[in-house]
This record gives C-alpha cells, sequence and structure tokens, in this order.
C-alpha cells in the first residue's frame, strides 16, 4: 500500500486561504514548493506518493532542511504564515512600525543633563580630560624649547626659600626689549610650578604672568636643578606699592593711564582699590575654574603687568592642583601664617591621598564641592582688602597684631570692630570710613571674605558679581543694587546669631518680657526623660564604623610613600631635560 507524505513550507503549516494567497504573494509562502527529484521520477506537486524505504529517507532529510529554513524565517520575523502567527494574516517588514530616531523622555533629559552639568561643574571633568590628552600634547608639539645656554643672566631680581629669579635676555638678540625674560632656578617644588604654570597658560593665561618654558638640568657635578622661564612682566609687586607713602594713588596711572577727575579724598581712593581687587578676584576666578587652588596669596605673590596693566598672580610652587591631585598630601600644609586661613588646610586631614590621574579628575567636582578649597585663598584676598583699606596695618608687625586679635574675637570682623574703633587712632578711622561709603557696601564684601568657616565665604565669582565691583554704584547706590545688597546680607547671616536668639529668649522666662518660656514650661522641659542609650545594633553599626575609618587611616599613610614614588615617576614624563 502507498504510503503518503505531504511536504509542506514549514512543520506543521496548513494550506494557506486562497483569499489570503490572492492578496500577498511571497517568493517563498504562499506558492506550492515544487520539487525535481534527483532519481529520475517526473517532476510532482507538493503531494505525491512514494513507496521505496529509501526515498522516504530522504525525503525525511529534506523535511528536516525544510523544517530549518522554516525556522530561520521564523528568527528574522519575515513574511510568517497566519497559521504560525495566528494573526489572521501575513506580516512584512515594511508594515512593522519605524522608528522616529531618537526619543525624548523626561528621565532621560534629566539623566542627559545632570551629566553634562558633572562634568562640566569645578573643577570640570571633560576639560580636564581634554586639557590632559588634547592640549597638552598638542603644546608640546609646537611650542619653543630652551636650553640654559641660550640666555644671559642679568639683574637680581629676588631670591626666596625656593629659588632664585633673574631678569635674563636671549643670548642670540641681547638687546632686544622682546628678549626680555625672568629666569627661576628653582631648588624646591620647581615640577610643581612647571606644571602649574603650563596648566595656568593653557587655561587661565590672563590671571598669571606669561610663562614661557621650564626643564630640568642634569649634571654629573651637581644635583639636577629646575628652570622656569616667563616673559617680563614688570619690577614691581603689589607689596611694593602698598609701602609707599603715595598708595594708592600711585596706582591710578598705572591702572587706568590717567589721573580722575576726582579731588583727593576717600570716594577716588575707593575706586582705585575697588579696581585692584576686581582685579585679584578675577585673576583668583581663573584659577579656581580650572581647579588650583594657589594656597600663597599676599602681596608679594601679585605682580602688576606693565602691558596689560593688570594685576597677576605668581609663585605656584605652593599651589595644587586638585583636578588631577598634584602636590596635595592630605596632612601637609604650604602657607604664610600671615595670610592663611584659620583652617590651614584646603581640604579635610581625612581626605584620601589623590588615586591615579583619571580616577582623580572623574572624582574632583565631588570632592571639590564636600570641601570647598578655594575659599582658602579668599580669606588671604580679604586680608589683602583689609591692608589696603586700613594704612596702619600694611607692616609685617601690625598685620600679626591683627590676627591676634582677630583670634581672640573668635575671627569675627564686627565683634573686632566693636572692640577697635572706640579708641581706634585716625589711619584705622579713615579706614572705617572708607568702607561705610555707600552704606556700607565696601565693608559687606570684607565681611563676606573673612570669616571662619570657609563654607561661608564668597567664592571669587560670587566676588566679582557683588553690589561693590558696579561702578556707576559708587557714591549712590541704584534700587536694584540696593536688593542685591540686601539679598546678599541676608544670605551671609551667621548661625551662630540665630543660637544667640534662641539663648536669649530663653533667658527671658520667668519674666514680665515678651517672649520666653514660663515657669511651667520650663519644669515640662525638665521632667522630660532623657533618650535611652542606643541599641546594641546600633552600637555594633558604630564600631564597625569606626574600625572602618581606622583601616582606612592606616591604608593611606601607608600609601603615601608609594605615591610620592610613583607621582616622581610619573613627572618626569612631563618635565623637558636639557640635553
Amino acid at each position: 500500500m502507498a504510503t503518503v507524505a505531504t511536504i509542506a513550507i514549514g512543520v506543521g503549516v496548513t494550506k494557506l486561504r486562497r483569499s489570503h494567497k490572492a492578496k500577498h504573494k511571497s517568493l517563498f509562502l504562499g506558492q506550492r514548493l515544487r520539487i525535481r527529484p534527483s532519481w529520475g521520477e517526473p517532476q510532482c506537486s507538493a503531494r505525491f506518493s512514494v513507496s521505496n524505504p529509501r526515498v522516504l529517507q530522504i525525503f525525511a532529510l529534506g523535511g528536516e532542511w525544510i523544517d530549518t529554513v522554516h525556522n530561520l524565517f521564523v528568527g528574522v520575523g519575515v513574511g510568517l504564515p497566519c497559521s504560525v502567527m495566528q494573526c489572521g494574516d501575513v506580516i512584512y517588514r515594511s508594515t512593522l512600525p519605524k522608528s522616529n530616531g531618537l526619543t525624548l523622555t523626561i528621565p532621560g533629559v534629566i539623566l542627559a543633563l545632570g551629566t553634562l552639568s558633572y562634568l562640566w561643574a569645578t573643577p570640570g571633568v571633560a576639560p580636564g580630560f581634554f586639557d590632559m590628552f588634547v592640549l597638552a600634547f598638542v603644546e608640546r608639539l609646537f611650542r619653543p624649547t630652551y636650553k640654559k645656554d641660550d640666555f644671559v643672566l642679568g639683574k637680581k631680581l629676588g631670591e626666596g626659600s625656593f629659588g632664585v629669579v633673574y631678569r635674563v635676555s636671549l643670548a642670540n638678540k641681547p638687546s632686544s626689549k622682546e628678549g626680555d625674560l625672568v629666569l627661576k632656578k628653582a631648588t624646591e617644588y620647581g615640577a610643581v610650578e612647571i606644571w602649574m604654570n603650563e596648566r595656568v597658560r593653557r587655561a587661565c593665561a590672563n590671571s598669571c604672568a606669561d610663562f614661557v618654558y621650564g626643564f630640568l638640568e642634569s649634571s654629573s657635578k651637581k644635583a639636577a636643578e629646575y628652570w622656569l622661564i616667563w616673559r617680563f612682566e614688570g619690577d614691581s609687586t603689589l607689596a611694593d606699592l602698598m609701602q609707599s607713602r603715595d598708595f594708592p594713588y600711585n596706582v591710578e596711572t598705572l591702572i587706568l593711564g590717567e589721573v580722575q577727575d576726582l579731588p583727593k579724598g576717600l570716594e577716588r581712593e575707593n575706586r582705585i582699590i575697588q579696581t585692584i581687587m576686581r582685579q585679584i578676584l578675577f585673576a583668583l576666578d581663573g584659577l579656581h575654574s580650572t581647579g588650583i587652588v594657589h594656597r600663597d596669596i599676599k602681596p608679594q605673590n601679585i605682580i602688576f603687568s606693565e602691558e596689560s596693566r593688570t594685576f597677576k598672580i605668581i609663585d605656584l610652587g605652593a599651589a595644587t592642583d586638585l583636578r588631577v591631585g598634584i602636590n596635595y598630601i592630605p596632612k601637609e600644609f604650604l602657607l604664610d601664617p600671615r595670610y592663611a586661613a584659620p583652617e590651614q588646610y584646603i581640604m579635610s586631614t581625612q581626605t584620601p591621598s589623590a588615586p591615579s590621574v583619571p580616577v582623580a579628575t572623574a572624582l574632583s567636582p565631588v570632592l571639590w564641592q564636600l570641601n570647598l578649597p578655594d575659599r582658602f585663598d579668599i580669606y588671604s584676598a580679604g586680608l589683602i582688602f583689609l591692608q589696603m583699606a586700613f594704612p596702619g596695618l600694611r607692616s609685617d608687625n601690625s598685620l600679626i597684631q591683627f590676627n591676634r586679635q582677630l583670634k581672640r574675637c573668635d575671627y569675627d570682623l564686627v565683634a573686632w570692630r566693636k572692640t577697635i574703633e572706640p579708641r581706634c587712632g585716625p589711619e584705622l578711622r579713615k579706614g572705617f570710613e572708607m568702607l561705610n561709603l555707600d552704606g556700607g557696601i565696601g565693608w559687606e564684601l570684607l565681611k563676606s571674605m573673612v570669616r571662619y568657616k570657609a563654607r561661608q565665604r564668597l567664592s571669587a565669582k560670587a566676588g566679582l558679581a557683588h553690589p561693590y565691583f558696579d561702578r556707576e554704584g559708587l557714591l549712590a547706590l541704584s534700587f536694584m543694587q540696593t536688593l542685591r545688597l540686601q539679598l546678599l546680607r541676608a544670605t551671609q547671616q551667621d548661625y551662630g546669631e540665630a543660637a544667640k536668639w534662641i539663648t536669649n529668649l530663653m533667658a527671658k522666662s520667668g519674666t514680665q518680657k515678651d517672649g520666653g518660656f514660663t515657669e511651667a514650661q520650663l519644669q515640662e522641659l525638665r521632667e522630660i526623660e532623657p533618650k535611652k542609650k542606643a541599641s546594641a545594633p546600633r552600637n555594633a553599626l558604630a564600631s564597625a564604623l569606626k574600625l572602618q575609618r581606622k583601616i582606612i587611616r592606616t591604608l593611606n599613610e601607608s600609601m603615601d610613600e608609594l605615591n610620592r614614588r610613583r607621582k616622581s615617576i610619573w613627572w618626569s614624563r612631563w618635565i623637558p631635560r636639557e640635553d
């Protein structure tokens, strides 16, 4: 009896509906499969009879092949029969919904904006990677290179604990003004200065002196020395100008190029000092925006540039680059005690040493916002503002005495003023009168900069936006400037005043005055039971956290030396060496 074998398009596929066949035709589906047997039988349709077992085996193999092809079409989802999909129709790729491209959603937009804001937040993750791997590389390809023999030493400009500074000229054109340069032989922190000056030149060239080149000179007869070259900016620092009895009038023509049409007096001096402070804060804002904290801001490190007629910052040997962690060690500090902030450290001593450069750069915005290290420089700039306003505080001895008085007043300028002003001399009284101009707007700026807590001080950017620097606001504040000043006063209030108010409120208890607590209320407060001791799980958690802090502290201390060695190796790749 003949065996009937029925072959269709796929396993378990029934006949297609005629209506669908007439409507949807495909190269693969909707038609009878024509098979040409290789054993010489006549052509037949998809349904035929075979009695030979050998032929049945061949047809079984053919069925497996057809099943594989069917599974392929099921996988890609193209031209599936309705009997398989149970949808009543054939699905084609052209009928599938097309994507409209990028779909914007509110959570996606918020995530994208948050990511971008983090990458560009101070000190800047994205700008940091671009500076390190693109700008620094390109700059080294095109910048001029020098060696010690290219210079002719001239006048010695100064000497400090970190090096000696000379005015030099290029050997090939000694009489040209274009060849006037400043050369420093650094005995310590030379590699740091080269790194910082190159970073500043790429990121904020107007903040510091114009840096040209730096290299390491090695010799078999003496230890290696770092040499740094700047273009000559000028002879005078702010300290030199402040020592003159004619200050600030001696700075007026240097900055403005002309004499103001005002008689000598507080208003004219106020305008000059205002201009100097704006330039100092502008330079600090440039440094802080790129992640550099100077840590040694003082009049001696602020030089007047004769070409640009602005004050610029010099001497970056004590600076730290918190974008990548260069020259930062948690338990070490570099500062001048006359101008240093009370905290001395720019970040918490519990902060770990800087990890590898990519990791440090990625984490830098978090550490910056947690510690606000730039406020260290703001305190020093506030003391410079104080010295310019009060002639009696411009000497070292008087500044040291002021620091002692301020410390006794818990670094509260208002308390210091109440103590000093009733019995002060004419020089101090003149300073108070100058700061009281325009409703005391200068005094408000000074208080915002010289504060005990770093988080309560203004940033350099916020300082530049202070109403004190509105030129049209001098002598007569506008309505909007008055509102800005009131807002500043409200945001800069010390929370300690609120605590004093509560204490005073409690002290009124038992009297006839308004406010305070009655005797019955105080008795209720006394009867409140104290809180019970922490539970066992809470104590266990506290112990675990304490142990964790000890482990982290131990690891940080043990890794300090390794970090120093690693960084010394890392420096050698960036500092050019003289051949």
